[in-house]
């Protein structure tokens, strides 16, 4: 299990105030790695960060695609160097197409796309300097189905685009070193998913169409998360894992 521990590396985890940032923060900890938090909401940052011990603490809204340089710097200028990038913030707007603003589908794009790709960027630059690194993106199980009951065109289109462009960085980066995947989870409880999880009489109906019966439990991630992060999936890129309890081979 040597292979699997991340101790004396950096991991930046953005989206890291709840949900499945949070979780993949406590996952390279439990790992060994030193975490650099990214996220907009400060407290629940620092909530975190209290959690775990020797944490950096960066508050960014990541809505603004030209915080990224700074958020990659302030983690190499903190903690010397920057080995992985986990890109988990994620919003969503779930409202039928026709009546979805631009405005918002520009929004989520930012969010889910255009930000992780100028992180995804700037670290790079950094992980080159010292041998490499590991990206992974958070995509969906929406990148590769569509759920009737959700309507979510623009974030549908984002995670399509986040696995799209984890192939492309992959093959443009493994000359430097660096391995860029996606992890690809399908319905689990968290802030994002409250409407439905919460809900007992919809919850009930919807694990009914998944294979192995229930939600995921975030922490049913980890496992996935720290093959494509650490040493242990060094010979795998271009990959999207998916982790969505059988939903995607119906």
């Amino acid at each position: 299990m040597v292979s699997f521990r991340l101790d004396g590396r950096v991991a930046v985890v953005t989206g890291a105030s709840s949900g499945i940032g949070a979780q993949c923060a406590r996952a390279l900890h439990g790992a060994g790695a030193r975490v650099v938090l990214v996220a907009r909401r400060k407290d629940r940052l620092q909530h975190l960060a209290g959690e775990l011990g020797d944490c950096v603490v960066v508050a960014a809204d990541l809505a603004d695609p030209t915080v990224a340089a700074d958020v990659i710097d302030s983690a190499r200028i903190e903690c010397g160097r920057v080995d992985v990038l986990v890109n988990a913030a994620g919003i969503s707007n779930p409202v039928p197409a026709l009546r979805e603003d631009v405005a918002e589908v520009q929004r989520v794009l930012n969010v889910n796309v255009v930000t992780p790709f100028a992180l995804a960027q700037a670290a790079v630059g950094v992980m080159r300097t010292h041998g490499g690194g590991s990206i992974v993106n958070v995509s969906s199980v929406i990148a590769r189905i569509s759920e009737p009951s959700i309507p979510e065109a623009s974030y549908a289109a984002s995670k399509g685009g986040i696995a799209s462009m984890t192939r492309e960085l992959a093959v443009q980066w493994a000359r430097y070193g660096v391995r860029v995947n996606a992890l690809a989870p399908g319905w689990f409880p968290t802030e994002m998913t409250s409407d439905l999880t919460d809900d007992l009489e919809r919850s009930a109906a919807f694990t009914a169409r998944i294979p192995l019966g229930r939600f995921g439990d975030v922490p049913e991630l980890d496992g996935a998360l720290l093959l494509l992060a650490s040493p242990a999936g060094s010979y795998i890129t271009g990959q999207t894992i998916v982790v969505d309890g059988g939903v995607s081979a119906l």
